[in-house]
């Protein structure tokens, strides 16, 4: 049966976020969009249609999350920390190297499950297989941006070759409710032409832009001094070296001209001198995934300097590639086992890509998830001095900023889309943004586009 065109839902509590909280309020909702927002004594004269009490709830907007590779949920927890990041690459690529459509497919879906069940309405997500959409799309009731991801390198790929068919693709998806961006992989992993061809077509066409950049010490030795780990493993694959040396990530990426209001520039950890000053004049959001920061060991992310130069933060959760399980012997155990170990069956050995493939449950039983409460306690404990409220808007309203949705998304407006998520609490109103940051479990409900995606109460994947 249709949801009703117009309802209104009370709540003990209503964060809009860009307002402060509001005891005992509601939201009015007509179709797909916010109404109204306020205390209910103030609305319930305007009430005419459904009205539902979700009683001891905080009721906020849908989560954002700003970074995002649905694609390799699967490999969670499956990869070691390795020496170096170029020894991560080489694992991942070996993963995927071994994984057929089918697996991308289960990974993906499973990935979506999992953020659907943990209070996101909105995911930012790069796309590497784009052959998967539109089927995963339509599955999920998730608001997904498919970044579509571009390298170059390793294949030799003319960049004007790579970006036209990223660009058809992107025709070929006109009209859906999910959309598309642009994703060159990152400068280390592409050319000069391509990311300046990339960044000259979402400025032409208003297509967001998202890149990695200054994600590893790697990175930064390569840009700045033409030397290291990761500039002698590139330049053994022919990648020409050129653009090395003397010049920072952050400033590879200005010089091509990628670096501008359009980009959610993921990572950013290691910056020379004018480089947060670089990101804030060009109103580049940058995105921080806690957690797989906290898996490579990186040195400690420039928060107050990119603050200072105002540049717009978010969070993320990367991809669960970049998490690593508790420390569980019969969870490792198990996982190494039944995954990585070669395995006899009764059609004889299973194979290098049945022993690396794992389908999440997404049903919060699973040790390693996407769970942006979990990134959000993650930032908090690192940055102590930062308000509970600073952290949520990373994940609402900056979110939506980077995304070129303000006002649509991560607030709870009149006007604004009505993707909204309930959290179970029944402490004081003061302390909601604490209890945003320290909720654990599945969300008590989910609206996306003015429907229940998760409905109140329900229990496992929703």
């Amino acid at each position: 049966m249709p949801p009703a065109s117009r309802f209104a839902l009370r709540a003990r509590i209503v964060l809009p976020v860009s307002r402060p909280p509001i005891h005992d309020g509601a939201v009015f909702i007509s179709g797909n969009r916010i109404a109204a927002v306020g205390p209910w004594r103030d609305l319930q004269a305007q009430a005419d249609g459904p009205v539902t009490d979700l009683g001891e709830v905080i009721l906020l907007p849908g989560l954002i999350n700003a970074h995002c590779h649905l694609d390799y949920t699967g490999m969670g927890g499956a990869i070691p920390q390795q020496r170096s990041f170029v020894d991560w690459i080489n694992w991942i690529t070996s993963f995927k190297a071994e994984w057929d459509f089918s697996d991308f497919a289960a990974s993906w879906l499973g990935g979506a499950r999992m953020l659907l069940r943990n209070g996101v309405t909105t995911v930012a997500d790069v796309e590497a297989v784009p052959a998967l959409l539109p089927e995963v799309w339509q599955v999920t009731p998730l608001r997904v941006i498919s970044f579509l991801e571009m390298t170059g390198v390793k294949s030799r790929r003319e960049p004007a070759l790579i970006l036209r068919e990223a660009l058809d693709t992107v025709e070929s998806f006109a009209g859906w409710r999910n959309t598309l961006g642009l994703s060159p992989h990152a400068p280390y992993s592409t050319t000069p032409e391509l990311l300046r061809l990339a960044g000259a077509a979402a400025r032409e066409r208003g297509l967001p832009l998202m890149t990695h950049v200054a994600e590893s010490a790697e990175e930064f030795e390569m840009a700045m001094l033409g030397r290291g780990g990761m500039h002698d493993w590139l330049r053994r694959n022919d990648r020409d070296m050129a653009d090395c040396g003397g010049v920072s990530p952050v400033q590879q990426l200005e010089r091509t001209g990628l670096l501008c209001d359009r980009l959610l520039a993921v990572h950013a950890n290691y910056l020379t001198h004018g480089d947060a000053a670089r990101l804030g004049r060009s109103g580049a959001s940058v995105v921080h995934c806690p957690r797989s920061h906290a898996f490579f060991g990186h040195r400690r992310f420039p928060l107050e300097e990119l603050a200072m130069a105002g540049v717009n933060l978010c969070l993320g959760t990367d991809s669960l590639a970049t998490l690593t399980a508790p420390e569980n012997p019969a969870r490792s155990m198990n996982f190494i086992v039944h995954h990585l170990l070669p395995q006899n069956t009764s059609s004889g050995d299973a194979g290098p890509r049945a022993q690396r493939r794992w389908t999440p449950r997404g049903d919060g039983t699973d040790e390693v998830e996407l769970n942006l409460f979990v990134e959000m306690r993650a930032f908090a404990n690192a940055y102590r001095a930062l308000a509970p409220e600073d952290i949520v808007r990373m994940v609402t309203v900056n979110a939506a900023r980077a995304l070129h949705r303000g006002g649509e998304l991560g607030e709870l407006i009149p006007g604004a889309l009505a993707d909204l998520t309930a959290l179970p609490y029944d402490g004081p109103v003061g302390a909601a943004y604490e209890a945003c940051l320290g909720h654990t479990g599945a969300v008590g409900g989910v609206l996306i586009d003015g429907r229940w995606a998760r409905e109140p109460g329900a229990q496992g994947t929703g």
